[in-house]
């Protein structure tokens, strides 16, 4: 308890107070009431992660900092009588009865609405009372409230809840036209027929279902997989069909991947995932793979978790370009400098420099491309080169433009927090008129150099969506994320249609944005990734590849934005993936889950257990709740990598990046 005690203190001063919630009552009431309580047994040692979490009936718990955001939003006072609109677990209503003097809570699910009241009366909120209904009809009985608030999206406010609403009460409600995307609304009642509205930020929020909101809808994908999901047999039983159906690896380098390479076929897209982001075995294996794609099968491009402008570095020099730009930057120079520069990638990019050496036309090279948003910097700069040399008038306007951001270079997170919070303006039409400009030239600019005006363009994209992640951050994890990989995936797309119909992609990234996660505790809880879009997108002409390891040394950082450190890697926890694989026996294997040649593989591994994932930081010392969630791994993966053991990725110093080639991309400046 004690434990628990702690993270609940950790949880409000790093991630509730620091986003702008200040109202002492609020914090003391979230660092009151233990949110383990409020979930199942399983789930227990993720309270106090800043996230959703699932619960029953395919339902979630709300992120800590949303619930703690809106009750600051109702401005409530201790004598308030309040209606709250999903009770869902019962987490939020026990903060609200911390806070208000009486809380009346409504639930649509029986089952979650008998499961909140019994938890509640076992915390000793005699306060709080619960109603199994529904909440768009509000509760009228006990009506009118100093404050209701709703923890679902509707169309619009609901008329019944208005009408309950006090003279001088607040209604705290998303609304939006989409089921997906919400604004967070506050409704004060002035009057009889009287309301004063505002908007208070970007949320996402399950559909407010009811006779006042949406009409009853199927489960969404993420809910359907989890419901259908099976029980585990017993782990000998498991681990003996997956020592019966896996294919031993017994080497890396030069590895036969034939039938790895006929099972994905005609795939346009193959995925390749890792369950860190500093383990080497990972990163040549993922070569490898490459490496026979692109000589067998015809892949025309690689696209990673990468910045573009740093990628396109890479790129130039695979391909042996012109530089696309001429001002002076380091490159791979973000925290964490070693995720791409490092020995292991460096050997593909010197392989992929000499395949392409044989191909006369540059344009027909095996092309290097980033997908991710963090480089807003250094795109601007991009940009800027790029019309100095199209269209200087263009030029100046867009300086002009991007000069709304570029006090914020050395930190563009604490621009998001300060337009967030009103103390700095938004840049975001600023951002969007550059990028609108550039496309409505796009037929005059393109003449100059297709492959020039395409960086340009996805420069500009980029500045425009990593201004809006900047602020989306702080609305809540599912928004920032689902934007940042909304825009790798747009760039995935884009670069596809560059190359032409009949292109295909190798695409590297982690595990966590590669596998589908609407088989994830996160895709549960609002969250999409790339790996689903592509499903979507392009269904079986994408092919998802999974990576793990059971223990042995990681590259990565104790905490963000400190030095990188070889680290070692604790052995698999009891009941997961890791730990069942590992029990297997077999000390690295391919297992084919989207149509293996015993079916029973794929269903067992339809069972949800806790799955792995190591990013930049790896805290060993909190493993369990820092980096372990629930997956279905054969929805989630078309077929998984094991290495029971591994090391780290070996970093390229600084020192040593300076004795590169001017030319090198691994070269500090150009």
């Amino acid at each position: 308890m004690v434990a628990f005690a702690e993270q609940r203190r950790q949880l409000v001063e790093h991630q509730i107070k620091r986003r702008g919630v200040s109202d002492p009552a609020v914090l003391a009431a979230v660092e009151s009431v233990p949110r383990e309580a409020f979930l199942p047994p399983e789930l227990a040692e993720f309270a106090y992660l800043d996230r959703a979490l699932p619960i029953e009936k395919g339902q979630t718990i709300s992120q800590p900092y949303i619930v703690a955001l809106m009750t600051e939003a109702l401005q409530l006072k201790p004598r308030d009588h309040v209606l709250e609109v999903g009770t869902g677990s019962g987490y939020a209503a026990a903060i609200l009865g911390k806070v208000a003097h009486e809380v009346y809570t409504i639930e649509r699910h029986a089952e979650l609405a008998d499961l909140a009241a019994r938890r509640l009366r076992e915390q000793g909120f005699d306060n709080v009372y619960v109603l199994h209904g529904d909440g768009t009809l509000g509760w009228p009985e006990h009506a009118p409230y100093d404050a209701i608030v709703v923890a679902a999206g509707g169309p619009e406010v609901p008329r019944a809840l208005l009408d309950q609403l006090a003279i001088g009460g607040r209604l705290v409600i998303p609304v939006g036209e989409e089921k997906t995307l919400q604004s967070l609304v506050r409704v004060t009642r002035t009057g009889a027929d009287e309301y004063h509205r505002e908007e208070l930020c970007d949320v996402r929020f399950v559909p407010l279902v009811g006779a006042g909101g949406w009409e009853e809808e199927e489960e969404t994908e993420a809910e359907q997989i989890v419901a259908a999901r099976r029980p585990a047999s017993s782990p000998a039983v498991v681990e003996a069909l997956v020592r019966e159906t896996a294919e031993p690896l017994r080497e890396i380098e030069g590895v036969e991947l034939g039938p790895l390479t006929e099972r994905i076929g005609d795939s346009r897209l193959v995925l390749i995932g890792e369950a860190t982001h500093g383990t080497s075995e990972f990163y040549r294996m993922r070569a490898e793979i490459t490496k026979q794609l692109i000589t067998r099968r015809g892949f025309q491009f690689v696209a990673i978790e990468a910045d573009w402008p740093d990628a396109a570095r890479i790129d130039q020099y695979v391909r042996r370009l012109e530089p696309a730009n001429c001002h002076r930057w380091e490159s791979f120079s973000r925290f964490p400098t070693w995720m791409w520069r490092n020995r292991e990638v460096l050997e593909f990019v010197e392989w992929l420099r000499e395949y392409n050496r044989s191909i006369d036309d540059p344009h027909k090279r095996v092309a290097f491309y980033g997908l991710d948003l963090y480089s807003v910097f250094t795109s601007i700069r991009a940009v800027l080169d790029y019309l100095d040399r199209v269209d200087p008038e263009a030029a100046r306007i867009a300086r002009l433009r991007y000069g709304c951001l570029t006090p914020w270079e050395g930190d563009p997170a604490l621009y998001g927090r300060l337009a967030v919070g009103g103390r700095y303006r938004v840049c975001e039409d600023e951002a969007v008129a550059t990028l609108r400009d550039l496309l409505k030239e796009r037929l005059e600019y393109a003449q100059y150099d297709g492959a020039r005006f395409l960086d340009a363009v996805q420069n500009a994209r980029l500045i425009a969506n990593a201004e809006r992640y900047y602020r989306v951050m702080y609305y809540g994890s599912n928004e920032s994320w689902n934007h940042r990989d909304q825009h790798m995936f747009d760039t995935l797309e884009l670069l596809l249609g560059f190359h032409g119909a009949r292109s295909k992609a190798v695409i590297w990234e982690h595990n966590s944005h590669l596998g589908d996660a609407a088989a994830t505790e996160m895709g549960v809880g609002g969250q999409t990734n790339v790996g689903h879009l592509c499903r979507q997108r392009f269904g079986k002409a994408a092919y998802l590849i999974g990576q793990g390891t059971d223990h042995g040394t990681v590259a990565a950082a104790a905490n963000w934005d400190e030095p990188v450190e070889s680290m070692s890697v604790r052995p698999g926890y009891p009941g997961s993936y890791e730990n069942l694989f590992h029990d297997s026996g077999v000390e690295a294997f391919l297992l084919h889950l989207r149509e293996p040649r015993k079916a029973d593989i794929r269903a067992e591994m339809a069972a949800s257990r806790l799955e792995r994932a190591i990013g930049v930081v790896y805290r060993p010392q909190t493993e369990l709740a820092s980096h372990y969630f629930h997956a279905l791994l054969s929805h989630q993966f078309d077929e998984f990598i094991w290495f029971d053991h591994t090391k780290a990725v070996s970093p390229i110093s600084i020192d040593e990046a300076r004795r590169f080639a001017p030319e090198h991309p691994y070269s500090l400046l150009r």
